[in-house]
Formats: structure tokens, sequence, C-alpha cells
């Protein structure tokens, strides 16, 4: 059998993955310990993302004329690939928070929204709160005002009422 017959289905696989994907996020993972990365793969599959470790060579098959081809001089040295496939921001989120705790993991770069970020804008958008978060705060900006409204129409409803006789 060739090795590019044993190559195809995982670089078919790594296409499915970030096939519709909002964001890959690369990272270096050298140091980290089993308890980490166990840790680590928790957290993120938890926020949805998925973490896999490939070689290089075939990332860079995978996606090879895709959003993500940006990304493929940054497949350097020992390389794990973060894919969330409905929050934009979630791989970027859990790393750079797992980055504060452990050094060992490095940012390398990553793709959001097509758009191509290095390991420091990668660090800024960690810091925009999830779709969620923002569709429930945007969610309060609109009922607070309603909710003083409706406070203030019943306070003037309970002072014009008068005492029963």
């Amino acid at each position: 059998m060739a090795k590019v017959e044993i190559k195809a289905p995982i670089v078919e696989e790594i296409q499915g993955y970030i096939k519709d994907a909002a964001s890959v996020v690369v990272v270096d993972y050298r140091g980290l310990t089993v308890e980490q990365v166990t840790e680590l793969r928790k957290n993120l599959r938890e926020a949805g993302v998925i973490y896999k470790v490939y070689k290089n060579t075939l990332v860079k098959r995978a996606i090879a004329g895709t959003d993500f081809e940006s990304l493929a001089d940054d497949l350097e040295g020992p390389t794990a690939i973060a894919i969330s496939k409905d929050d934009a921001t979630a791989g970027a989120r859990v790393l750079a928070e797992f980055a504060k705790k452990a050094d060992a993991l490095e940012l390398k770069a990553g793709v959001v929204e097509a758009t191509h970020y290095d390991a420091k804008g990668i660090m800024e958008l960690a810091t925009i709160p999830s779709r969620d978060v923002l569709l429930s705060r945007l969610l309060g900006s609109f009922q607070s005002p309603m909710a003083n409204f409706a406070r203030v129409i019943k306070q003037i409803a309970e002072k014009n009422e008068e005492p029963a006789a």
C-alpha cells in the first residue's frame, strides 16, 4: 500500500473537520504534561472545540485552497489544531485561558471567520465573550428600558387609584 493511500483518509478527516469551521487555532503543545493535555482537551470539548494533533504536512494538504490556507506558515514543529464550528472565539478563549496557567502552551496563530491572526491577535480575540453571552447582554439591554417603563406606568396607576370606600 502506498504512503499516499494511507495519508488520504487522514487529509479527508481534517478537511471534514475544517469544512464550515468558524475558526482554527494552532498551538505548540511541547512541554505540557499528560495531566495538562487531558485537562485542556476536556476544557475544549466542553466548549464544543475539536482538538487534534496531526502531522504538519497532512494539515497543510488539508487546508490548501481553503480559508485556513494562511496557517501553512505557522505549521512548524509540534503543532495541535483547535477547530470550532459554531463559536468563532471559543477555541481562542479556552486556549488563551489555559495558556495563562500552563506556560508551555504557546499560541501560534489562527484563522477566525476567514481572517488570519498572529498569536497576539488570538489573545485579543480571546477577550471577546461568547455569542451566547453577547446575545444575553443585548437582550438585557432591550429588556431594561421596557421593565423601567412598566414600573413607572404601574406606579402612576397605583398613585391615581382612588381608595375603595
